[in-house]
């Protein structure tokens, strides 16, 4: 296990060291179960009362909190942050393969550059290319003239499609399939007839893709999801969609097809977005928000019922169901209102 002083990790995230700097930190833990040599981290004032009772080595706080403790401490503008950079330092997940396992099956016309590591069962199509570094877990399959950038990382069971390219530092996780087609058919007379999807995905550097995701290929031109992206587990991003720089989308979120979101969008779980919409840059949707229509300028955008008693939303579905005729009633209320005006 590897250990730092709380020294070098104060120099690590630039910030002020507070008390003992030799003591060694091996892991990270939260204020309640921190022990002997973990350093945790207070970011949300509702913890606050764990402060003085934690047992951990040391704690990353903000300039407003440091006052309240007098142990071992980082102090940084962002102790969140600093809890994550720390958190990648001390990291012990494992690799997702080791070397090239005997049962990989690997396309003699494949290119496998020096450093990649194929796992058990995985099977390698003609004309892939890998770069150097990367890692695909037990039962993977890579397509066709697929790519995958420098020190990219599949886990067990992904699948990618043919002509799918992936960049540099990505992570896909499990049971996750890029390049599936597209839902794409024209309606003859009642008869569904299939539009082959011909198109590709193309994903950027530093895309984390999460488990039994499902990004399908383009109709003809690609859909893409551009560098920095992170995507939740069970997501659904449809043929031609075109995900915008450090975007985040969360868990059980459908995307339809021809969509572009922007740059640096927050899309909380379970929304939905139809087809053929644009969502400008810094857009945030909250939770089970339903997208209809094109959001043309940033902003915090909310449709989803927030929960109630089970009795109150009978009487408000109920009175929904009323909005028309009370509308209709209004207005002719108001009809009249002018009528007696106007005598």
């Amino acid at each position: 296990m590897k250990s730092y002083t709380l020294l070098e990790l104060c120099q690590y995230l630039g910030g002020e060291l507070q008390g003992d700097g030799e003591i060694a930190i091996h892991s990270v833990a939260t204020l309640e179960n921190a022990q002997s040599g973990q350093i945790t981290f207070l970011a949300n004032k509702k913890y606050q009362s764990q402060l003085q009772s934690s047992k951990a080595a040391a704690v990353l706080l903000s300039p407003q909190d440091a006052s309240l403790y007098q142990g071992n401490a980082i102090v940084l503008q962002d102790p969140y942050v600093g809890f994550a950079r720390v958190a990648q330092l001390l990291d012990t997940t494992p690799a997702a393969a080791v070397d090239i396992h005997p049962t990989a099956v690997v396309d003699e016309s494949a290119s496998v550059a020096e450093g990649v590591a194929i796992g058990a069962n995985a099977v390698i199509g003609a004309n892939v290319r890998l770069e150097p570094g990367v890692q695909i877990g037990p039962g993977c399959v890579i397509g066709q003239d697929c790519i995958i950038g420098e020190n990219s990382r599949l886990w067990p069971n992904v699948t990618l499609y043919h002509n799918v390219h992936i960049g540099k530092d990505c992570i896909i996780h499990s049971a996750t399939v890029l390049g599936a087609d597209g839902f794409g058919y024209a309606n003859e007379r009642g008869h569904w007839i299939k539009i082959p999807q011909t198109g590709g995905v193309r994903i950027g550097n530093q895309v984390e893709i999460g488990a039994s995701t499902t990004v399908d290929r383009g109709a003809i031109d690609h859909t893409v999801i551009k560098d920095g992206v992170i995507i939740d587990n069970q997501v659904q991003i449809a043929h031609n969609d075109v995900i915008g720089e450090h975007t985040a989308i969360a868990g059980c979120t459908t995307v339809a097809g021809s969509t572009t979101i922007g740059k640096h969008c927050i899309i909380g779980g379970m929304v939905a977005i139809s087809g053929h919409m644009e969502i400008a840059d810094q857009v945030h949707l909250t939770g089970r928000t339903m997208v209809m229509s094109s959001i043309k300028e940033s902003g915090v955008y909310s449709s989803g019922t927030p929960h109630m008693s089970n009795r109150d939303w009978r009487k408000n579905a109920a009175r929904f169901r009323q909005l028309d005729g009370l509308f209709s009633r209004v207005k002719q209320l108001e009809k009249a209102g002018k009528s007696e005006q106007n005598k």
